[in-house]
């Protein structure tokens, strides 16, 4: 079976091991207990081995997606928990966009502050090059 059939059914199934999941997102199966262990998802127990719902893959995804926009454990659980409890969907989607806007703004002066701090490296590049261009220059006029 190819990966793309896989994947299919996976979505498809109403419980998922953690190895399927690990192997759904990419991620290893200590990624998966390690947002458990957050309170992120949590799997129900067969015995040792843990049963994971469709309703713990869509949390498992959206924890994964806000890891990669960038927002803290702490802001993940707290906008993932909305989705849970939310009655009205405008709310989670406003607080939502209040962090992407955050998240955007503090991306965007870490840009900023890395072109100054780039243009500052290449300026002292310059002058130290200079200066080691006068100095042979200068041992070159006195042999």
């Amino acid at each position: 079976m190819d990966k793309q059939a896989e994947v299919r059914t996976a979505t498809q199934a109403t419980t998922f091991s953690i190895s399927e999941l690990a192997r759904e997102f990419g991620i290893t199966p200590r990624t998966i207990r390690f947002y458990e262990d957050q309170g992120l998802i949590s799997p129900r127990r067969e015995g040792r081995t843990r049963v994971f719902t469709r309703r713990d893959r869509t949390r498992l995804k959206l924890a994964l997606r806000g890891k990669r926009l960038g927002f803290s454990l702490a802001e993940i659980g707290y906008l993932i928990n909305m989705y849970d409890t939310a009655r009205d969907k405008n709310t989670q989607l406003t607080e939502f966009l209040n962090g992407l806007s955050q998240r955007k703004a503090a991306l965007l002066q870490q840009r900023e502050d890395i072109e100054a701090v780039l243009q500052e490296m290449s300026a002292f590049e310059v002058q130290c090059r200079e200066l080691l261009s006068a100095q042979e220059a200068k041992a070159k006029d006195a042999a």
